[in-house]
């Protein structure tokens, strides 16, 4: 597993609760004698409809997220699989906000769990990637630094289910279902199924996801991702604590000396329809 695929995985995996946009409607024009019956027309909705909207209406009070993880990378093919455990901090400041996940430790197979330091931040426009046991560490700009960009949103732009930004556009891409839960007792969550169309841009990243949506808490939980290759990414959401004050300071940092200087990976500009 090289950290091309680590980092793409971590910045897009382990942003499920995504911040979403509001899906806001606009009233009609009316005569004045009119207006106090004129509401917003809301097309129907069935199921998952109603449990996009309440994850959207949620992660968009979202001003800041504390919480373990567990990010889980398994090779069924090559009988393989890494375990990596962490935390993942995200606080809005004003009109920014900013991203970090501290990697602490890994266990691969059956040996033993084992320190492993690796942190990823992001700050608007860099990604920056810290191996503490490879000494080496690498920017990646993924925004200009004059038109920054909400971390949540980032990962919408590699697959749109988190950011949550349309459902129509979500359905465009994928055909979603609602998973019954079959237990004796009411199930404290939601799942979702979503399965990736033949014509979907994603069809070479995925086959198939799932998400498990805590009812109370209102966020995912879980998520499962598996890929053509029937490779597997299965990412959890431990002990989350929301909207609390966190310190700017926490995503501050500074890459040791001994490192060497950063390699940098920098933006990639769109090209126009004439391919420049």
């Amino acid at each position: 597993m090289n950290s091309k695929t680590i980092s793409k995985t971590v910045l897009v995996g382990l942003l499920t609760a995504g911040i979403c946009k509001a899906m806001e409607c606009t009233k009609p024009s009316v005569p004045d004698e009119a207006q106090q019956t004129a509401q917003c027309a809301q097309p129907k909705t069935g199921p998952v409809d109603d449990v996009l909207k309440q994850l959207n209406d949620k992660t968009i009070e979202l001003q800041s997220y504390e919480g373990q993880l567990e990010y889980k990378f398994t090779q069924p093919l090559l009988e393989s699989e890494a375990l990596r455990k962490g935390i993942l901090y995200y606080a809005k400041f004003g009109e920014k906000s900013k991203l970090r996940i501290n990697f602490l430790t890994l266990k691969q197979d059956d040996e033993e769990e084992q320190k492993y330091l690796e942190d990823y931040i992001f700050d608007g426009a860099w990604l920056t990637q810290i191996s503490y046991e490879i000494k080496s560490a690498k920017k990646y700009q993924l925004a200009e630094p004059n038109k920054p960009v909400d971390a949540f949103d980032v990962a919408s732009q590699n697959i749109p289910l988190l950011g949550f930004t349309k459902i129509e556009n979500l359905k465009k891409q994928f055909e979603i279902t609602l998973v019954e839960q079959k237990e004796d007792k009411p199930a404290t969550f939601f799942q979702l199924h979503l399965k990736v169309k033949p014509n979907s841009t994603y069809k070479d990243d995925y086959a198939s996801l799932d998400f498990w949506i805590d009812k109370k808490l209102g966020l995912p939980t879980k998520v499962v991702a598996l890929s053509p290759e029937e490779d597997i990414y299965e990412i959890k959401f431990l002990n989350p604590k929301t909207n609390r004050k966190i310190n700017a300071k926490v995503f501050d940092f500074k890459i040791p000396k001994d490192f060497g200087e950063p390699e940098i990976v920098p933006l990639e500009k769109k090209k126009d329809e004439n391919g420049l």
